[in-house]
């Protein structure tokens, strides 16, 4: 575009464009034929220049059917602005502009109520009233984005412009967007309360209209974010008469058939899990971890047991005395100290810390083994290998104490050892007779041979199964 005439534009100088058309009569048949991206009246209409504007359209009408890099014409500019007499103009040279959409799929009346452009909805809807039944791209009218936007007078004067024709179903209140919302559900989710209150007003608005997922605005109250209107937006809508979806019995009865099936599911299931109490799903996943940490832990101990036993290695070796003939005590450096002195003792100890060392290595191997040995049967023949393990670990332990204390604490010692031995076997038998009766117990029920009391649910029943299984 000419810089004398993009200047004249910013400054609405009619004068200065008179004389610019004298020098040059074309210019403004070179700026329609031209591809720039805007026009001189793009610029005058944004600014609110009207007599710019008007001698501008007197001497080009074409100009403002012109669009920009964004598809909107002057007359959008002067919409979203609210110059309503810029708007004026445009319409009376050319009305049809009115209904070109720009890329975002919007009209001059969508952006003017999108601003909330009171005056220039007014002479849009005076001059072209079949703008109301322009969409945009995803359905919506004036209406819905007045409501979408909180513009409160705009709503009231799109609102009574489509109450003028209130038989004709394209120009009616309850206009439905491509998600088939009304005004009165945009309303709702918005909270805009002011809206809320005028369209319940008009007794064109349906209060209960059902949207593509069959809610009402009542049911969308209800699903969206909390807010401190909420008890006014409901008062104000159940005094309107407004209803939830399900009270109005206006859904398929295919929906409804779905809804019964999937209502008699869920109680099902509801009924199956108090009937039937399981276990936690992650029992067997704790236990295997509880068995690897425990398992672990003995492993190092039996390990380090056995390189470093009781009493320590010999340090050096004494196998011939300074005049070089033999000993009668024969050693080699890294030799156990034990082994030679206590030599019986020593073969027990390294009998249970090899049996402990073993049996805990047994069960790290079949954890890790990715063998299908998740069944709680196998679980406990892995808790009976660790009971060996650990009651291998505690002999080998007092051995070990007994080998390594003086002679002159071998009375109280051996005291001390009895009562712990014995106290640990009380213990393994006591778990031993428990898990026996349980075992049988769960065989006589399976078998029918005793009946289960009335208090001994089926639940218990089962669980007891999967324990063996």
């Amino acid at each position: 575009m000419d810089k004398r005439i993009a200047e004249a534009a910013l400054q609405g100088d009619v004068i200065k464009l008179r004389q610019i058309v004298e020098e040059d009569p074309l210019i403004l048949d070179k700026i329609t034929v031209s591809c720039i991206d805007e026009t001189p009246l793009h610029t005058a209409a944004l600014l609110g220049h009207l007599s710019f504007v008007k001698d501008l359209l007197t001497r080009k009408p074409e100009l403002a059917a012109e669009s920009d890099s964004r598809g909107c014409s002057p007359l959008h500019l002067a919409a979203a602005k609210g110059h309503a007499d810029v708007v004026k103009e445009l319409l009376l040279v050319n009305g049809e502009v009115g209904f070109d959409r720009n890329l975002d799929g919007r009209t001059a009346l969508h952006v003017a109520a999108i601003k909330g452009r009171e005056g220039v909805l007014a002479e849009l809807l005076r001059l072209a009233p079949g703008l109301t039944r322009v969409l945009t791209d995803r359905g919506e009218s004036g209406l819905h984005l007045c409501v979408k936007w909180n513009r409160v007078e705009a709503v009231k004067l799109l609102a009574e412009e489509m109450r003028k024709d209130g038989d004709d179903d394209d120009r009616s209140l309850n206009w439905k967007d491509f998600d088939g919302n009304t005004a009165l559900h945009i309303a709702v989710v918005k909270k805009h309360f002011e809206i809320i209150k005028y369209l319940l007003q008009l007794k064109e608005v349906e209060v209960n209209a059902l949207n593509k997922n069959n809610l009402t605005a009542m049911d969308l109250l209800g699903q969206s974010p909390r807010h401190i209107r909420d008890l006014e937006i409901e008062h104000v809508l159940l005094k309107a008469g407004a209803s939830p979806a399900k009270d109005l019995h206006l859904i398929t009865d295919e929906r409804v058939q779905e809804n019964a099936r999937q209502t008699t599911r869920r109680l099902a299931s509801q009924q199956s899990r108090a009937v039937k109490p399981r276990k936690p799903t992650d029992w067997l996943g704790r236990k295997r971890s509880a068995l690897m940490v425990v398992a672990s832990l003995i492993a190092t101990v039996a390990f380090q047991a056995g390189l470093t036993p009781p009493g320590g290695v010999w340090q050096d070796d004494y196998t011939v005395d300074e005049n070089g003939e033999a000993v009668s005590n024969p050693h080699s450096a890294g030799h156990s100290v034990m082994a030679y002195q206590e030599p019986r003792a020593y073969g027990l100890f390294m009998i249970f810390n090899t049996i402990a060392f073993l049996a805990s290595l047994s069960i790290i191997l079949l954890i890790v083994s990715g063998l299908p040995l998740k069944q709680r049967r196998w679980m406990w023949l892995q808790m009976v290998i660790m009971w060996v393990a650990i009651t291998a670990q505690v002999i080998t332990y007092f051995l070990t104490l007994r080998n390594m204390s003086p002679g002159d604490v071998e009375g109280t010692l051996r005291q001390v050892t009895e009562i712990s031995v014995l106290t640990w076997l009380t213990l393994i038998i006591v778990v031993f007779i428990g898990n026996t009766i349980r075992v049988n117990l769960w065989v006589l029920r399976k078998y029918g041979c005793i009946k289960a009391k009335e208090r001994d649910s089926e639940a218990t029943r089962d669980d007891q199964e999967d324990d063996f299984e």
